[in-house]
């Protein structure tokens, strides 16, 4: 069994989404729920999916290697970033070199970086009067939205779209292709490995 660790800030919805798509694997699922956020909902969603979720502070990120202790305890072999805020730190991707992956809402390298992300993002793409925008996944790296792109998938944006209805399009290729990439990409690491 591939034991995924999903890391999220907020709501969860992709979280959910990957979570009910291993549901019935028999070779991989999700194994644990993470996050700096003791508010966030996706902890009332692990609840309900019946997943552990552990909760770490800052200090903790960034000056211990406490969080890949947890991971190693609980047999994780792969890690999504599913709307995980923070910048993954070295000792992290050290230890899960390639077996990291994350989604952006916009298409690479525009509208990436410190600072971009949710609606900043979509505000961005209007504001710049965008043609196209959609979904990017990546490996992580060091830097903010910058690892090797895996996937990406467009949508168009209307003269009247608002910040608003962008983001709904880009869920829709989030909750549509997140999961089922995330599948390839592990099949193909652990076939390789």
């Amino acid at each position: 069994m591939i034991n995924i660790a999903i890391f999220a800030s907020g709501s969860g919805s992709n979280a959910q989404k990957i979570a009910e798509h291993f549901q019935e694997s028999l070779n991989i699922r999700v194994s644990l729920i993470l996050t700096n956020n003791p508010k966030a909902f996706v902890l009332e969603r692990a609840e309900k999916l019946d997943i552990p979720s552990h909760i770490f502070n800052r200090e903790t990120f960034y000056k211990s290697t406490d969080v890949v202790d947890v991971l190693k305890n609980n047999n994780i072999d792969f890690v999504v970033l599913a709307g995980f805020m923070w910048l993954v730190p070295g000792y992290l991707v050290e230890a899960y070199p390639n077996k990291i992956v994350n989604i952006h809402p916009a298409l690479l390298p525009k509208f990436g970086g410190k600072g971009m992300y949710g609606d900043h993002v979509h505000n961005a793409v209007k504001q710049a009067g965008e043609k196209e925008t959609g979904i990017t996944i990546h490996f992580v790296n060091e830097h903010y939205d910058e690892g090797n792109i895996i996937f990406q998938s467009k949508c168009e944006v209307v003269e009247n779209d608002t910040p608003q209805t962008i983001a709904e399009k880009v869920h829709a290729l989030e909750y549509q292709h997140y999961p089922n990439v995330i599948e390839e990409v592990i099949l193909k690491s652990f076939k390789n490995s």
